[in-house]
C-alpha cells in the first residue's frame, strides 16, 4: 500500500474533525437552549460532521500512484518549527496584549518568516486583515474579545 500526501492530509483532517466534534458536543448551553433549532452546539457539530465527510472523501479519492508517494526530503522542517513556535507565542500573547495586537504581530511574523521583508507590505497585509476579522467577530457576531491585561492596565478598563 502506498501512502501519499493526500492520505496523510485526509487522516489528519479526519482526526481533527473528530476531536472538534467531540469537544463541540461538550459545549455548555443555557437551560432550554437544547430545544432551539440553532444553539451553541449547532455550528461546531455541523462543521465537525462536514469535516468528517470531506476527510473521508479525501481518503477515498486519494491518488494511489507510486509517483505521488510521500517524500519528506523537500520540506523545510526548520521553517515549520519556527511557524509552530510563532503560533504558540500568538496563543500565549492573546491574554496579555489582546486579540488585535496579537493577530497583527502573528501575521507580520509569519509573513516575515516566509520571506517578506518590506515593512509596508507587512503592515498592509496584516493590519487590515486583523481589523476586519476583529470587526467581524466583535461587531457582527457580538463576540467579546478581551483587550488584554497589558492594554487594560495601561489604558484602564
Amino acid at each position: 500500500m502506498t501512502i501519499t500526501k493526500d492520505h496523510i492530509g485526509g487522516l489528519v483532517f479526519l482526526c481533527f474533525s473528530i476531536l472538534y466534534g467531540y469537544y463541540g458536543s461538550g459545549i455548555e448551553m443555557f437551560p432550554g437552549d437544547e430545544y432551539q433549532p440553532f444553539n451553541a452546539k449547532s455550528l461546531p457539530l455541523t462543521l465537525a460532521g462536514l469535516g468528517i465527510v470531506l476527510a473521508l472523501c479525501q481518503l477515498v479519492t486519494a491518488s494511489r500512484n507510486q509517483e505521488d508517494k510521500l517524500d519528506l526530503r523537500g520540506l523545510d522542517f526548520v521553517l515549520i518549527t519556527k511557524l509552530l513556535l510563532l503560533m504558540l507565542i500568538f496563543a500565549a500573547s492573546l491574554e496579555w496584549i489582546g486579540f488585535m495586537l496579537s493577530t497583527v504581530v502573528f501575521l507580520m511574523g509569519g509573513y516575515w518568516l516566509l520571506g517578506e521583508r518590506r515593512p509596508r507590505v507587512l503592515l498592509v497585509a496584516s493590519v487590515p486583515f486583523a481589523v476586519c476579522f476583529w470587526f467581524l467577530l466583535t461587531q457582527l457576531l457580538d463576540i467579546y474579545l478581551a483587550p488584554g491585561r497589558l492594554i487594560t492596565s495601561i489604558f484602564g478598563g
